[in-house]
């Protein structure tokens, strides 16, 4: 063996030694380092500033480790147990998360954050018929249509109008929107916390809408008068399309719309509109709405 050749094993002999040197300090001074501080535990702490009142989100979290002897007992150590609850006080970034520091997702939270500004959250209620068999969700968009009896005497009649278009739904119940729908309740005990998933949920009885002042105030007058005669329909979430209002339908406008066949005009009561059956174009005449 040659000069060179020895000179090389013995380098790479020295080499090891020194690793295995390092490696037995540095795991003498982790022993030391988790003596003195106790060992790491992973925790959650702010990744972005979180203003009070706020829904927490995925991306507004992330993990750390930290000494576990600096850990108190109440720290967040999983981001999914905290997300969809709400910040009881402003988080700033880099902040580890108390559970104290969060409000659970339920009716304490108020949606109040969830109300546009000028606008303003009315409750209104609802059973399978009048709210599309209880599906609607928060979040979800819809219209509503409300039948009014007006005149006196032989001009009284039931009217059917869009009274609203494209009305974002601020909650279900106490499902509410941008949170993750569950609802979280004490058990018999008093002690224990069970969550039950709102995502299927069909017990509410009713629906918070947003609505203009002046929205706010017909409701209510309906809500007083014929609470009964208030109906949702549901919006493709896409469509955010709105009209003028339409014309109100009345029996006589359903009777009187296009597309009859001549064997119905014989219907007592039934006038049609001038031109409208056989109408060569097929284009439905306006029947306007009654004022």
């Amino acid at each position: 063996m040659g000069n060179d050749t020895r000179n090389l094993w013995l380098s790479i002999g020295a080499a090891l030694f020194a690793v295995f040197l390092i490696y037995s300090y540095s795991q003498e001074k982790k022993a030391e380092y988790d003596k003195m501080f106790g060992a790491k535990k992973t925790v959650v702490r702010v990744k972005e500033d979180i203003p009070e009142m706020s829904t927490i989100y995925d991306t507004m979290l992330e993990t750390v480790e930290v000494p576990s002897n600096y850990v108190y007992p109440d720290t967040v150590s999983i981001p999914d147990d905290i997300i969809g609850h709400v910040a009881a006080v402003p988080l700033k970034k880099g902040q580890i998360i108390l559970k104290n520091m969060l409000f659970t997702p339920g009716p304490d939270t108020g949606i109040s954050l969830q109300v546009a500004p000028n606008k303003r959250a009315v409750s209104i209620p609802i059973d399978d018929i009048r709210g599309v068999s209880k599906l609607i969700r928060p979040g979800d968009r819809v219209d509503i249509v409300t039948a009014i009896d007006v005149g006196k005497g032989q001009t009284a009649r039931r009217e059917a109008v869009v009274l609203m278009e494209d009305v974002p739904i601020l909650a279900t119940g106490v499902s509410i929107v941008n949170n993750i729908p569950r609802l979280m309740e004490l058990d018999a005990s008093g002690k224990n916390l069970t969550q039950t998933s709102l995502t299927g949920d069909t017990k509410y009885s009713t629906v918070t809408i947003e609505a203009s002042p002046k929205e706010a105030q017909d409701l209510i007058y309906l809500l007083s008068t014929s609470p009964g005669n208030i109906f949702f329909t549901l919006r493709n979430p896409n469509d955010r399309t709105t009209r003028l209002r339409l014309p109100s339908s009345t029996a006589e406008s359903i009777l009187n719309r296009g597309g009859f066949d001549q064997g119905r005009t014989g219907l007592p009561g039934f006038q049609p509109t001038p031109g409208l059956l056989g109408n060569p174009a097929g284009q439905p005449q306006v029947v306007p709405r009654s004022r």
